[in-house]
């Protein structure tokens, strides 16, 4: 390096002006950060950033051109940028606006979002949304309280509306931590999500996953799930 090169209008640019860019941006919007969820697992266990990004690759790619989706249970919405790159207007919601602030702190055009704190046990999700999805939060569902949980995250649909639900197997619960096991008390088989969601959606499609691959293999062998239910049904004693 020459004393030109180390001059101080020289300090802060790229040898290769190709990556020029890379330090333009820094300085004209900052580097971006961690969520709160997000940055435990990068210090804990990296590998589980990758399963979550393709988990959200997925309903991205599911729900592809949709003019409206919510997200219920988005947590720190670190992962949710990948649904919001494939969709006309995205909103996120959770009951802890903890994680909401820190979303929106960590927002910048153009990936800015509806946020929403709400209490999906507490009543119906409000508005009119063509999809909304729901991944790692059923699971966390007493059982006994299923049945509200379903019937409130369907509320903003229309008659063609989507519901992407996703969770990990009651299979997997046997390598799970005692951690997770503490929260997970409604982990279900692939049958019975397939049935939960049949009992409220004329069309349910189910897929399996490993680590990041999805795939419609032998529900036992797959961690996690994912029910696509399609067109929800009328409530009992209603007219479709």
């Amino acid at each position: 390096m020459t004393d030109d090169d180390n001059s101080p209008e020289n300090r802060d640019r790229a040898r290769d002006p190709v990556n020029q860019g890379l330090f333009d941006l820094r300085d004209r919007v900052g580097l971006a950060r961690f969520g709160l969820m997000n940055n435990q697992v990068w210090h804990q266990d990296p590998k589980r950033l990758v399963f979550t990004l393709a988990r959200y690759k997925f309903v991205a790619k599911m729900l592809k051109g949709k003019a409206s989706v919510l997200e219920v249970g988005c947590g720190d919405a670190f992962c949710s940028r990948l649904v919001q790159q494939e969709v006309g207007r995205l909103t996120v919601s959770d009951f802890d606006p903890l994680f909401l602030e820190d979303a929106e702190a960590r927002m910048t055009p153009p990936w800015v979002c509806g946020t929403l704190v709400h209490d999906v046990l507490a009543g119906p999700l409000p508005g009119r949304f063509d999809a909304v999805y729901a991944l790692d939060v059923m699971e966390h569902i007493p059982p006994e309280r299923e049945a509200d949980f379903l019937s409130h995250v369907m509320a903003p649909l229309g008659a063609q509306g989507v519901l992407i639900v996703g969770m990990p197997s009651l299979e997997s619960q046997a390598y799970a931590s005692p951690e997770s096991k503490a929260g997970h008390v409604n982990c279900k088989t692939g049958e019975a999500l397939r049935a939960a969601l049949l009992d409220r959606f004329h069309n349910v499609f189910m897929f399996s996953m490993n680590d990041e691959v999805v795939h419609t293999g032998f529900f036992p062998m797959a961690h996690y799930l994912f029910g696509l239910a399609v067109g929800p049904k009328a409530p009992s004693g209603t007219a479709e």
